[in-house]
């Protein structure tokens, strides 16, 4: 199958399935006599793989070596939990970080009048250090 069939099969765009092939997420593929890249079955669940994982919020990084634990048979499945349990944790910190940074708003805008007085709690909190 061509590119655009691959996208069309994998929901992932072209110049994106492009991108993964030169970064080695996607095993290079071979060419037909004028050149252009003939993908296989494989490779759509590869690009389902990495855009499911990229669904979930994982680096590029963590998507190779997903892809290397999926590909080995004889892996344990401790390295991919391990794996999975660092991206929830980091998950969950941006989560806390996310919220205190709602509330903050929300007590400034709260606290703002939003009105004709020039005096904005919101604007003195972003001029301190």
């Amino acid at each position: 199958m061509n590119i655009g069939e691959l996208s069309k099969s994998s929901g992932v765009g072209a110049k994106l399935i492009r991108h993964y092939e030169s970064i080695g997420l996607i095993p290079e593929t071979r060419r037909n006599d004028n050149g252009y890249r003939l993908y296989s079955e494989e490779d759509v669940h590869y690009v389902r793989f990495i855009k499911r994982s990229r669904e979930l919020g994982f680096s590029l990084e963590d998507i190779k070596s997903l892809l290397g634990l999926w590909k080995n048979k004889s892996r344990s499945s401790k390295q991919v939990k391990q794996l999975a349990e660092k991206h929830l944790e980091d998950l969950n910190l941006k989560l806390k970080q996310i919220k205190d940074m709602a509330d903050t708003l929300k007590h400034l805008v709260h606290n703002c009048h939003g009105d004709h007085r020039p005096d904005c709690p919101i604007l003195k909190n972003l001029e301190m250090d």
